[in-house]
């Protein structure tokens, strides 16, 4: 079925395309979230109305999302959570996790901008690739580190939080490449 698209979807199209999808993508998701219609004349002209107004703000949102982007390059997000002594976590560091973190730090998105693999399930740095538009690409480092039995974290400060003691360097070298989301040990 070709439909005129209303909005960018990703693997689909960009906005004002007429493209081929099937019936039943275009019937139960597209046209019931408003995000396709079909391709008359009539509608191809309100959506020319609508791309002119739409471009404005498409250029303030790329512009606000990478100045997102230059100050997720600029900090780093800290997460504290239990662990045992080989610096396995008790449960693992979710994308939900993370943008709760940085909400603290005044910086907002969204848990579909962070491109984990997988979720993060040892102690270590690692720069997580964070897509915000699809233009913007930007890179966030997370340093998971241990609480310790009293509730405090192990290390000085948030920046100067060190992940591992000098036992635990050798044992998470070891295991480095079990995870595409390799830590960065510094």
């Amino acid at each position: 079925m070709k439909i005129l698209l209303r909005k960018n979807i990703e693997n689909v199209g960009k906005r004002g395309e007429i493209v081929e999808v099937a019936d039943g993508y275009a019937r139960n998701y597209l046209f019931p979230k408003n995000f396709a219609l079909k391709p008359t004349p009539q509608n191809v002209k309100q959506l020319e109305t609508e791309k002119r107004h739409h471009v404005q703000q498409e250029a303030e949102e790329k512009e606000r999302m990478e100045q997102i982007g230059r100050r997720l390059r600029e900090v780093s997000c800290t997460i504290v959570a239990r662990a045992d002594r080989d610096g396995h976590l008790y449960g693992s560091v979710t994308e939900a996790m993370i943008v709760a973190a940085l909400a603290e730090r005044n910086i907002k998105i969204e848990a579909r901008h962070l491109r984990l693999e997988q979720h993060i399930k040892d102690l270590g740095v690692y720069n997580i690739p964070v897509r915000l538009h699809p233009e913007v690409e930007s890179q966030l480092k997370v340093w998971v580190v241990e609480e310790t039995e009293d509730g405090s974290l192990q290390g000085t400060g948030h920046d100067d939080v060190l992940p591992f003691t000098q036992s635990q360097r050798g044992t998470a070298e070891s295991k480095k490449n079990r995870h595409r989301n390799q830590p960065v040990l510094q």
